[in-house]
């Protein structure tokens, strides 16, 4: 079954959910601000009153723009675990993290209060814990890729810019900790699947298939078939090169037995020309114009080409398979040593 809650490649939860979240942090912001209070994460009225409806709204909807932009940018970076697990699964994660994590803030209040009598009514409201929580898999299982280096002794890496923003949200109010702490320790019991986690909190399958049904015709384009008679130059050239890639990408996969039996026959060595023609020869007029990929190729349009660069372009399209160019896939190999995973990885970050 193909739906929404299985194949998400182009994060349709992440972005319904960035798109609700904001839009009704602009509302209760701007033209609605006066019904603020009806909506703020009160503990005390919550434990008092049983208010089930405020507890629900305070911990989903953000009161302060800059908690909103915050939450909504690391909902942004964080799609990539949606794309790789899939939609059902990572909205159980928000889902589970949301329960555990309204249950941990309760207690660590109550531990504040008797162990240092510091009592807290209210905590900052908005879907914050559960984005805490997705710090968890981003560290266990997002690898580290070094992007520069400042001053010569302060690395720069591909998930610099996504703790920056966490250590702005965290430090954007005085018990912002506590949503942090009580986020973090969910998160960690859902990814390690402590007391079967992951069994017992999960989207049904009937919630899922509604969700497919409601969201994918929102978020799923279809690529034009043909080119539009008016459009900007550069617009029509990026689709060229799009078409030109995912031509190359078929190409090599279709031509891949064949490369595997000639080489078995030649010794480990590719007539590439009896292959790749019409590919070879655009492949050089491409490095021509970017000297920067000269060095993945050989110099000799006539040369063969080696066991090592077969498997080096498979890697590429298969990069290119989903749905990367040519040029980053190249460049991301060339950047994580031709390791496939973290290349994926950092073009998903990217």
């Amino acid at each position: 079954m193909c739906s929404l809650f299985h194949l998400s490649d182009k994060a349709p939860f992440s972005k319904s959910l960035l798109i609700i979240l904001s839009a009704l942090a602009f509302l209760l912001a701007v033209p609605f601000s006066k019904y603020k209070s009806l909506f703020m994460y009160n503990l005390q009225t919550i434990k008092q009153e049983f208010q089930i409806w405020r507890l629900i709204c305070g911990r989903f909807i953000c009161l302060d723009l800059t908690h909103a932009f915050c939450s909504s940018l690391l909902i942004y970076n964080f799609r990539i675990f949606e794309r790789r697990y899939g939609s059902r699964k990572f909205a159980s994660f928000l889902l589970c993290s949301w329960v555990f994590s309204a249950l941990f803030d309760t207690l660590l209040v109550e531990a504040l209060h008797y162990a240092c009598d510091v009592k807290v009514d209210v905590l900052p409201s908005g879907l914050l814990a559960p984005v805490f929580a997705l710090f968890v898999p981003f560290y266990c299982s997002i690898p580290r890729v070094q992007v520069t280096q400042v001053l010569g002794q302060f690395t720069i890496t591909n998930k610099s810019l996504v703790y920056l923003v966490g250590l702005q949200l965290l430090t954007s109010s005085s018990f912002m900790w506590i949503i942090a702490l009580s986020g973090l320790t969910s998160g960690m019991l859902y990814h390690k699947n402590v007391f079967k986690t992951q069994n017992v909190i999960f989207i049904p399958d009937w919630v899922a298939r509604c969700g497919s049904y409601t969201l994918e015709p929102l978020f799923s384009i279809d690529e034009p078939t043909l080119e539009s008679a008016v459009g900007m130059g550069a617009t029509l050239d990026i689709q060229r090169q799009q078409r030109m890639d995912r031509l190359d990408q078929q190409l090599l996969l279709s031509q891949l037995p064949h490369m595997r039996r000639n080489t078995q026959q030649q010794g480990g060595q590719i007539n590439w020309n009896r292959f790749f023609p019409s590919l070879r020869q655009r492949w050089n007029a491409n490095h021509q114009a970017d000297p920067r990929l000269a060095q993945n190729t050989p110099a000799n349009p006539l040369q063969e080409v080696s066991e090592e660069q077969c498997y080096f372009l498979l890697q590429v399209a298969r990069l290119m398979e989903m749905g990367f160019s040519r040029v980053d896939a190249l460049e991301a190999l060339r950047a994580s040593n031709n390791d496939i995973n973290m290349a994926t990885n950092f073009l998903l970050q990217h």
